[in-house]
């Protein structure tokens, strides 16, 4: 009996890792509370090709902005965000090319965004990430 209990736990630990995690995202500080805070989950497949695998809108003048990503299975992803001040749901852009609105890109990288800088490897924990524009 006592064989069959420790063997029905090992499976029910092994099972806990094996399920799928939760990836949080808060903003610290918008630049402003216009607009509203886009944030997206991406794989390789869908990086800077539109939306994410996973998307959420938050207003700017929120008391709390944050993201749960629930139930995403062990992998490869990439965190994108933008601080939308004008509402068109898209990334603007000044006359140089260079971004008009705040952003954010998993990894921290400087340059234009690229999946394997901005990548990070989802495993067996909750993953949380505090971010600021």
């Amino acid at each position: 009996m006592l064989f069959l209990c420790a063997l029905l736990c090992s499976f029910a630990l092994r099972a806990q890792n094996d399920e799928a995690k939760n990836i949080t995202v808060t903003v610290e500080k918008p630049l402003s509370e216009e607009g509203q805070i886009l944030i997206g989950l991406y794989t390789e497949e869908n990086f800077m090709k539109g939306r994410g695998i996973k998307d959420t809108m938050i207003p700017a003048n929120s008391k709390n902005i944050r993201a749960v990503f629930k139930n995403i299975p062990k992998g490869e992803y990439a965190i994108m965000a933008i601080h939308d001040e004008n509402k068109n749901y898209r990334m603007d852009f000044d006359s140089s090319g260079m971004p008009a609105e705040g952003n954010w890109v998993s990894g921290n990288n400087y340059g234009p965004p690229e999946f394997n800088r901005s990548k990070f490897t989802l495993k067996n924990k909750d993953l949380h990430f505090e971010i600021s524009f």
